[in-house]
């Protein structure tokens, strides 16, 4: 049965209260939880210019403490910007706080000018990450941690404390490229999609579950999870209305248009030129949102016969639905999620057999 889950950004013009934002994205999660969304996710940014969550697992233990029953993280944590033994602790603190509901999932990072004010190699972040990764699992699996790696060292450290799932939290990938597929299929982790277009991430999802396949796990194949903008209004027509000015300004907003197009040369891997295309295309074309699946706009009814179509295509078993389209108002976006959660998730519980 399909799951659903919220992905949340920040507006930019929330900088001007941010205790005021954080109260009120902590109350969309209650609401979210309360309208039968599973998951809620957000991304980690360093140093951006715009309002982002830039401590998770402080933000997470919030969350932790004002809901009951939704399964929470980020996703993804930047991990080549954590201290492993300080991640493997934080996270396994909000795990506690919650009573066993985060959900881990790990990135390299894909922006280089969040790496350069603070000395980060971004060359080697993947190198760093994968380290990182395998301290936070150790860290997790006992008692005493030794660690004599290339970016970090560890002696009779004493991590604490453990998490509340064990052997730990379920571990998620935010893949882009084929090397880190195959590290979710060696590591036997569940991967996410969010910015490729429909064909682009099917084929992704493809090769992730060949290379599963190929490394002869035990036991359930890991799950996959899709992010998708979404908007949902009375009408088809109001839904278009209300959320293609704000679908034109691109899927990584006006600001990520401008760096899609001045990329530096160690930021051109294929995956980021595509990604790089994707935001030049979406502040083009409503129809390129439409055409190439990148988001689902219409009424309760049509959102849920364009996601069941994509679904029953790609296969994927979370839907994500990000509500805030860039600079689109709080209270639009908020109106989106209820709807959402109101008509098109019941929509999929009324369809499953008893």
């Amino acid at each position: 049965m399909l799951e659903f889950g919220f992905f949340d950004t920040f507006g930019r013009a929330e900088k001007s209260d941010l205790a005021g934002a954080y109260d009120a994205h902590i109350a969309a999660v209650q609401l979210a939880e309360n309208l039968g969304y599973g998951y809620y996710f957000f991304i980690e940014h360093q140093n951006a210019k715009y309002p982002v969550i830039s401590s998770p697992s402080v933000y997470l233990a919030a969350v932790a403490r004002a809901t009951s029953t939704i399964r929470i993280g980020a996703m993804v944590f930047a991990v080549p910007f954590h201290h492993p033994v300080r991640l493997a602790q934080d996270a396994a603190m909000v795990d506690q706080l919650s009573r066993g509901r985060l959900e881990f999932a790990i990135g390299y990072g894909t922006r280089a000018p969040e790496f350069d004010p603070w000395h980060l190699d971004f060359g080697k972040r993947r190198e760093i990450g994968v380290e990182v990764i395998e301290v936070v699992l150790k860290a997790w699996a006992g008692d005493t941690l030794d660690h004599h790696g290339t970016h970090f060292q560890f002696t009779g450290a004493s991590p604490q404390p453990r998490p509340y799932q064990q052997p730990h939290p379920p571990m998620w990938m935010g893949a882009h490229s084929e090397t880190s597929m195959d590290y979710a299929a060696d590591m036997n982790f569940n991967v996410a999609q969010n910015l490729d277009t429909e064909p682009v991430a099917t084929e992704k999802f493809a090769y992730w579950r060949k290379a599963w396949h190929a490394r002869g796990h035990a036991g359930v194949m890991p799950r996959t999870l899709f992010v998708r903008h979404v908007h949902v209004a009375e009408t088809d027509e109001q839904a278009r209305a209300e959320a293609e000015p704000f679908l034109r300004e691109g899927i990584l907003g006006q600001a990520g248009v401008a760096r899609a197009v001045s990329l530096r040369p160690d930021e051109k891997n294929p995956a980021m030129l595509e990604i790089a295309r994707i935001a030049l295309e979406t502040s083009r074309s409503y129809d390129f949102w439409i055409d190439e699946g990148l988001a689902f706009i219409g009424s309760p009814e049509t959102v849920a016969r364009m996601l069941r179509e994509q679904q029953a295509r790609m296969g994927y078993d979370i839907f994500c639905a990000h509500h805030q389209i860039t600079s689109m108002p709080s209270d639009m976006a908020l109106r989106s999620l209820r709807l959402f959660g109101e008509h098109v998730i019941p929509a999929f519980r009324s369809a499953v057999p008893a």
